[in-house]
């Protein structure tokens, strides 16, 4: 199969588009800013979250079973990642092995902006609080 042999207009049975921008309001998760890309509708074998949080907000604890990894943009993060805390700011890395119990909150007095990056096309994800974990 080549590029040539895929539908890439869009249509509900054709192919994900190969190329392209993806607008932020397509992707934007409720009204404060966060933004959810799957990779597999638009033809891609990663997803991310793009976490804009204000201070004491961020994802509370839960797991996937492909690793996750983040770059902090903007703030000062605390990570709970099984069990133990640290923090990341702005230029920071940090990273979860497959299966752990992470999350994360924004611990400074400003803005939060991180990127989650999901190596699978699709976000797969079990939350603590409804597994009672």
């Amino acid at each position: 199969m080549t590029l040539a042999d895929l539908d890439t207009t869009g249509a509900p049975d054709a192919a994900p588009n190969l190329a392209g921008v993806v607008p932020a309001e397509a992707i934007r998760v409720g009204t404060r800013g966060t933004l959810r890309f799957e990779g597999r509708d638009h033809g891609s074998a990663i997803s991310y979250f793009l976490v804009n949080a204000e201070p004491g907000q961020g994802p509370d604890l839960h797991r996937h079973p492909y690793p996750e990894t983040w770059i902090v943009f903007e703030g000062e993060a605390r990570f709970t990642v099984g069990g133990e805390q640290f923090i990341a700011t702005a230029g920071d890395t940090a990273t979860c092995a497959a299966g752990l119990w992470h999350g994360f909150k924004n611990a400074g007095t400003g803005r939060l902006k991180v990127l989650g990056i999901h190596p699978s096309d699709t976000i797969i994800q079990e939350n603590a609080d409804e597994v009672g974990a």
